[in-house]
């Protein structure tokens, strides 16, 4: 029962930091950033402060996933996160799917399914 927990805690904490990277995206899209006061200007959009709450957030879960459980167990469970990237890349900002992209995400599935069955 713990082992399902750490898993699905482990994916949803994948989510939250894509859903985090998702957000920095938004609030970079057609920005300019040429100088460290438009960086710091940055800080103040909705989207980047979003994206760092979640964050902060996934931080706290990731701590909790680490005190329950073994790291070099849930360090390659979270490689999930590029699956959503890249499905929110397609989906969200319109990216290309190449056949690299697609072999690169079928492997990862593949090693994902292999850890998670121990």
């Amino acid at each position: 029962m713990v082992e399902e927990l750490i898993i699905f805690l482990t994916i949803l904490n994948s989510m939250f930091m894509v859903i985090g990277q998702i957000m920095w995206k938004l609030g970079v899209i057609g920005k300019e950033i040429n100088s460290v006061s438009q960086l710091l200007k940055l800080f103040l959009n909705p989207f980047i402060i979003l994206g760092i709450a979640i964050y902060v957030f996934a931080t706290g879960l990731w701590l909790y996933i680490l005190n329950k459980g073994e790291l070099s167990y849930v360090y390659p469970l979270q490689s999930i996160s590029y699956i959503f990237a890249l499905m929110a890349g397609l989906t969200i900002f319109k990216e290309n799917l190449t056949a690299s992209k697609l072999i690169g995400v079928c492997l990862i599935c593949l090693g994902v399914i292999m850890l998670a069955r121990k």
